[in-house]
């Protein structure tokens, strides 16, 4: 068991929200699913949509006018439309603890509510067949619940993000967390998989390092126009071109409506914009969960703008979050899912 870290700088920061992990087993495999699991009692939350080919389940019992107040867990999956039955056994490992929304006198009758969100990367490790099914839910699921509170995420070709891939490099889950000025956590977990790159092509330079704190290490000429063709070359090895999408979940552990959660999901897509160029397209599937496990109240003052700081805040951490899975990118995947090798391969040494 992952012994309990206080701040981990990731969305684990946000007291009671654990993630877990758990790849597709098998030679010809590179897919697998993440679970961030909420405390009991379950969450507030909400997602936005902005990609134009998303891959989800249950989305709709998140908006804000239909029933279902709180959810128990957000499946981000591999394995494109197949793999959103990996939140299947995420059902029934909540349903056997009693955990869902209750239907029936008795505390056994429950329905859990498991919104999930897909990323294509179908054949990446070569095998079309090889995705998430319900026991890789239900293994990512255990393992949240075994990490314990303020565990360390793992992040890289980890989970979800096994064979995800970004602008022709290897992507990956990538994290992060903060602690406000009024005393609120906020928290972001992304898979980033985009036909867009996340790297400026005349620095080298992850797009999202700018905004850290308006500086960053430049490669050399020589390396720079090395790591161009390298790319270059892989892209073109790899047909068709890499699809799709970035999934992000914001969470926080304030006091929030169910339209306060929908306006931080719709604001934390800025922080993909600032990360990931372009974004939104049509064969994108770009989504963002917002949660909210409701331990701290927003400040009194200045009323409905106490929500801002929040709002900021996601749309930072989801960029500095895909940063992060950029550089923990392990070494480059080559076989016949394809040519795909890593920022750190192709800039060494480049760290911003």
């Amino acid at each position: 068991m992952t012994q309990p870290e206080k701040d981990a700088d990731g969305i684990t920061d946000v007291s009671g929200v654990r993630v877990g992990h758990a790849r597709v087993a098998g030679a010809g495999a590179l897919s697998g699913t993440t679970v961030v699991l909420a405390p009991e009692g379950g969450m507030v939350a909400a997602v936005d949509v902005r990609g134009g080919g998303p891959g989800t389940r249950e989305t709709d019992a998140l908006d804000p006018r239909n029933v279902v107040q709180r959810i128990d867990a957000v499946v981000l999956t591999g394995g494109s439309a197949y793999g959103l039955d990996s939140a299947a056994g995420v059902m029934a490992w909540l349903e056997e603890r009693h955990r869902g929304v209750r239907v029936g006198p008795d505390p056994s009758h429950v329905v859990p509510v498991v919104p999930a969100a897909c990323v294509f990367d179908l054949g990446r490790g070569g095998d079309f067949s090889a995705r998430p099914d319900a026991a890789t839910g239900r293994e990512a699921v255990a393992a949240a619940d075994a990490g314990g509170d303020h565990a360390r995420v793992e992040t890289g070709a980890v989970g979800a993000g096994t064979g995800a891939v970004v602008g022709g490099l290897r992507g990956g889950v990538g994290t992060a967390g903060t602690v406000l000025e009024s005393g609120i956590t906020v928290g972001a977990l992304v898979v980033v998989n985009a036909v867009g790159s996340a790297v400026d092509p005349a620095t080298g330079v992850p797009y999202g390092s700018w905004f850290e704190d308006g500086r960053a290490a430049l490669p050399s000429a020589a390396v720079h126009e090395a790591a161009l063709r390298r790319l270059a070359e892989a892209r073109a090895a790899s047909a068709p071109p890499p699809l799709n999408t970035t999934l992000a979940v914001v969470a926080t552990d304030a006091v929030l409506t169910r339209a306060q959660a929908q306006k931080v999901a719709g604001t934390a897509h800025d922080g993909i914009a600032r990360a990931v160029r372009p974004v939104h397209l049509m064969n994108d599937g770009d989504t963002v969960f917002a949660l909210a496990t409701g331990r701290k109240e927003l400040p009194e003052e200045p009323g409905p703008l106490a929500l801002n700081e929040i709002l900021a805040a996601g749309a930072d951490l989801v960029t500095r979050a895909i940063v992060r899975a950029l550089l923990a990118a392990p070494g480059g995947q080559r076989g016949p899912g394809g040519d795909f090798p890593s920022y750190g391969e192709l800039w060494a040494g480049i760290r911003p």
